[in-house]
């Protein structure tokens, strides 16, 4: 199974146009306590949650595995004049984190869960997420929910077909996306292909791939179950609807039983 490992030059100015990527964090800061709590981050990349999190008076560390997408959340971080105090950043693979804290939430943002395939390294997670938990914190995890039409394809060309601007690079870039499905697996490997032309008209081409997996309602009920959590709520989408079997995400919160 692949990994996904972002082009860290491109990610943001890549996600931008995303909807969702605009709502997540107002919707999990509207659910805040007013009063300031501490909040890991896992997989911050970098650091599009983590530091409006900070920005809002709460104390924030934020864990990523890759240096260079760090590298930029320090920059970001250090853009916006945000101190280590406020939002400290760690990298370390997440399936072996081990801090000598606990936190009074723990968010998984953006699909993030789904890059962890098997069930071996999905109870680890949790068991991470568990081991940095206070007795009476929450965790907050946030992913699609599967679209059915699109499953039942073995394989999608040239999805979502779009160009982006990267100013730090003076590229513009266009990327489209390929997916591969194996049911058997349960799997999707997803493949961004991306070109771009210098100033001399030359065609570049790159191309990032990885695995996902996916989950159903009560599959990831029973999963948060055996590592020991209790789902408290579980919505479709930002506006708290309830779960609808066409609902686009599964936002969970859960406590530890």
């Amino acid at each position: 199974m692949k990994r996904y490992k972002a082009i860290a030059a491109y990610y943001d100015a890549e996600y931008e146009h995303l909807a969702m990527l605009h709502r997540d964090v107002p919707y999990f800061l509207k659910h805040l306590p007013k009063a300031r709590k501490s909040i890991l981050d896992l997989a911050t990349g970098t650091a599009r949650a983590a530091i409006p999190l900070a920005q809002a008076g709460h104390r924030v560390v934020g864990v990523d595995y890759d240096p260079a997408m760090l590298s930029i959340a320090r920059r970001k971080r250090d853009g916006v004049s945000l101190q280590e105090s406020q939002l400290r950043l760690i990298r370390e693979n997440i399936l072996k984190l081990r801090l000598d804290e606990q936190f009074d939430y723990v968010a998984v943002f953006f699909n993030t869960f789904l890059n962890f395939t098997t069930l071996k390294e999905q109870d680890r997670f949790l068991q991470v997420v568990r081991r940095h938990l206070k007795p009476r914190g929450r965790f907050f995890l946030d992913v699609l929910q599967p679209n059915l039409e699109l499953l039942a394809r073995d394989m999608s060309r040239g999805l979502d077909p779009f160009m982006f601007h990267v100013p730090e690079l003076n590229r513009t870039v266009h990327r489209v996306t390929d997916v591969k499905r194996d049911a058997t697996q349960q799997t999707q490997l997803i493949t961004f292909r991306y070109n771009w032309f210098d100033t001399h008209g030359k065609r570049y081409d790159e191309r990032v791939e990885c695995t996902l997996t996916f989950f159903f309602p009560r599959e990831l009920q029973l999963l948060l179950e055996r590592n020991g959590f209790v789902i408290e709520k579980q919505v479709g989408d930002y506006n708290d609807a309830s779960l609808q079997p066409y609902s686009p995400r599964m936002i969970t919160w859960c406590r530890l039983a």
